[in-house]
Parts: structure tokens; sequence; C-alpha cells
């Protein structure tokens, strides 16, 4: 599986100037809410090309390459792993060996990760995500909807972040009474995550996403379930 990391901080108005990530498909778990047609961002418009292109073969490359790569990175980068596709390892596993290179390939460096892999009933991925953010790699869980966010945030092993209804642009609250900010650099012109950074940080306040892109639509009613 392909691995493509940008040569120079990515132009994205929302972004800002990062260093931006894309992992082929088949980083993904198939049972991923939105994966599939079912309302992932990535899929479709420009970065969804992208990502068919790191897919098969035509941009990237090899794992060892993308490490070299990130080795490679300003010692003070601030980057975003991930775009597209999710943490190393096929399908729903963490490959828990290619994890801790990319760990260690990112010391010193400001990292945002999020995975959509299965935590809940596997304390293997528990301990890998968790070694990771320890170590100064910040990944964070994100949930399908307030009540999935609650769930993640009671294992107490990494930031959290959630998809909201698409029309939300208020600060809320789980299920449980925990606090969700939305992420500023979808309600802010000034904003972006190089200015932001709050999703690289190791927080408790949950991070929330309103649904957008072309399937806006279909995470919408993932999110309000």
């Amino acid at each position: 599986m392909n691995y493509y990391l940008t040569p120079n901080p990515s132009k994205n108005g929302k972004t800002g100037p990062l260093y931006v990530s894309t992992q082929a498909k088949g980083t993904c778990w198939q049972g991923c809410a939105y994966f599939g047609g079912n309302g992932c961002y990535a899929e479709n418009g420009h970065v969804g090309i992208h990502w068919n292109m790191v897919t098969d073969g035509r941009r990237g490359g090899t794992f060892d390459e993308f490490i070299s790569a990130v080795e490679a990175l300003p010692a003070d980068a601030a980057w975003r792993y991930g775009q597209a596709g999710d943490l190393p390892g096929e399908n729903e596993k963490i490959d828990r060996v290619k994890l801790r290179r990319l760990v260690r390939a990112n010391r010193r460096r400001r990292s945002i990760a999020y995975t959509h892999k299965p935590v809940l009933d596997n304390v293997a991925h528990q301990i890998a995500i968790w070694e990771a953010n320890r170590d100064g790699f910040t990944i964070n869980l994100s949930g399908n909807n307030l009540a999935h966010a609650d769930e993640l945030a009671d294992l107490d092993i990494a930031p959290v972040v959630v998809v909201l209804p698409r029309d939300a642009t208020s600060n809320t609250t789980t299920p449980k009474g925990r606090k969700v900010v939305v992420c500023p650099a979808t309600q802010r012109d000034d904003v972006t995550c190089k200015t932001c950074m709050l999703c690289a940080r190791q927080r408790d306040v949950i991070v929330g996403f309103p649904a957008h892109g072309v399937s806006s639509k279909r995470a919408d009613v993932i999110a309000r379930a």
C-alpha cells in the first residue's frame, strides 16, 4: 500500500501551511460507518482524485520511503497525518510495528492524526494508540456521533473528535455531559489547522466537525443517530 507526503506545506485554505499525508484506501477499516460512499468527505473532489492515485500506485511510495520523508521534515514542522486513509495496517488492523516507526520518525514535530479503526473491543489497538499519544504522536479517536464519542472518551486513552450534524455551529455536550467544541477552522475564515492545532494537543474537550463534502447528507444521518 502506498503512502504520500506532500513535499511542501499544503496550500489548502482550511489546513493552512501544513505538510499533509495520504494513505492508500486499504488502510481504512471497511466497517467504518462512513466508508464506501456513506459520507466520507475524502472519497470525492480533489482529495478523492488524489486518494485514488495514491491507492492505485500512481502517486506515493512504500512505507519505508514515507518514513524517510517524515524524518526529513523540518525539526519543528507541523503536519497532518492522513487527510485520507488511516493508521498503518490493512482494513481494521493497526500494524503496531509500523506505527512505532512512525512515532519515532515524528519526534520533535507537531502532528495531527485521526483514526476510525475499531478500538472499543480491541485492547491491542487501545495500547498501541495510548503509546503513540504518550510518545508525542497525537492520534484522535473519531466518533460517529455524540454517543459514540462518549464511548471512545470512556477509554481514556486518547483525545476524541466527533462528526456533528452539518448545520452545527454552536458548542454542545455529549449525552454524558462532555464538552464538545466545534472546530474553529470550520467556523472562522481567519483560523486554520496550522493556527489552531487543537487536535494536536492532549485534552479533555472533544472537537466536533460538522458533516461536510459531497456526501454530507449521508454523513449527517449518521451524526444525528
